[in-house]
């Protein structure tokens, strides 16, 4: 813990006192980054880029901080991709209509950046394809004909 800044000083100089003293007595030795340049320096800063590059490097799923526009196109490309994952036809139908009320809604307000087109789905072409990505339905096992026993047989 360092000592109150004395009244007589600039607030700068007491903090560049207070950084070499610092280095003087080795307290940045041997930390991560040590000697190496800043990265991106050459542009300018933004909040927003830099809370996507700290969430991505903390291993955080980023697509939450899209405008909601490409947020829609996202997650248009992650359905599209894991739509062999719904259970059953009516899962498809449900999550294609949720999807597009949802795009609908996006339309109807105004536009927060630039416009961002996002189709919607067509729930019968995406109901054929995930039929089509489905496994063929397992035979049912031929039914055992019954060993028919002859009459003299049956005596016995």
């Amino acid at each position: 813990m360092t000592s109150r800044k004395p009244a007589g000083s600039s607030f700068e100089s007491w903090v560049e006192r207070q950084v070499r003293e610092a280095a003087e007595r080795g307290e940045f030795d041997g930390l991560r980054g040590s000697g190496e340049p800043l990265r991106h320096l050459d542009r300018p800063f933004s909040a927003e880029e830099w809370a996507a590059d700290k969430a991505r490097r903390e291993g955080f799923d980023v697509s939450a901080m899209l405008p909601p526009a490409l947020a829609l196109r996202r997650e248009r490309e992650v359905l599209l991709r894991d739509l062999g994952e719904l259970r059953s036809a009516a899962e498809v139908d449900a999550v294609v209509e949720g999807f597009n009320d949802r795009v609908r809604e996006l339309y109807r307000r105004p536009a927060d950046g630039p416009l961002v087109v996002v189709a919607l789905l067509d729930a019968a072409r995406l109901r054929e394809r995930w039929e089509a990505t489905r496994p063929a339905p397992a035979a049912p096992p031929a039914a055992a004909v019954p060993v028919r026993r002859r009459w003299w047989r049956r005596r016995g």
